[in-house]
């Protein structure tokens, strides 16, 4: 069984920068697609960003130029770093494989206010 912790949420100003990380366990980590997802009350998850087993980097279109995502095959760990960060940026990410797993993690709040 495939589990995720997500960490490094929190509050920042806008402007500011936040480092996402995500541990996975029970997997071969390194053979994965990592995708980064976020999910605000009442809507779907949306893709954030994704890194191939490869570590080729593809992002969406409202976060390309600001959110960098990085992977450590030796810790199965990916992390997302977020910088210039909006008020649109508040919601809860997750991390998951491509295609996902069917357990996801909890999560990590981010809230983007001044």
């Amino acid at each position: 069984q495939v589990q995720f912790v997500e960490s490094g949420g929190g509050l920042v100003q806008p402007g500011g920068s936040l480092r996402l990380s995500c541990a996975a366990s029970g997997t071969i980590f390194r053979l994965y697609t990592m995708v980064w997802y976020r999910q605000a009350p009442g809507k779907q998850r949306e893709f954030v960003g994704g890194t191939s087993a490869t570590a080729i980097a593809n992002y969406a279109d409202s976060v390309k130029g600001r959110f960098t995502i990085s992977r450590d095959n030796a810790k199965n760990t990916v992390y997302l770093q977020m910088n210039s960060l909006k008020p649109e940026d508040t919601v809860v990410y997750y991390c998951n494989t491509s295609p996902p797993q069917t357990d996801w993690g909890q999560g990590t709040q981010v809230t983007v206010s001044s």
